[in-house]
């Protein structure tokens, strides 16, 4: 086993599914997201699909919040 490498082991990638519950409310803004994405891109996508992109996008922004997680670690 090379230890030195530069590129550390790459993390669990195996997806996992996860069941939520929204609101009327909610489905309707992440459909008008959807089609604003498709206005933009040319390309329809599934609320399923930019949803994690979305959260992702979500944490990364919130300050608090990462300076929680790095305090954590």
């Amino acid at each position: 086993m090379m230890a030195n490498l530069k590129l550390p082991k790459l993390p669990d990638r195996t997806p996992v599914k996860l069941t939520i519950t929204i609101s009327p409310e909610l489905k309707a803004v992440l459909e008008a997201y959807a089609s604003a994405y498709e206005a933009a891109y040319g390309e329809r996508e599934p609320i399923a699909e930019l949803i994690p992109a979305m959260l992702v996008g979500f944490l990364a922004s919130d300050r608090s919040f990462s300076r929680g997680s790095k305090e954590r670690r």
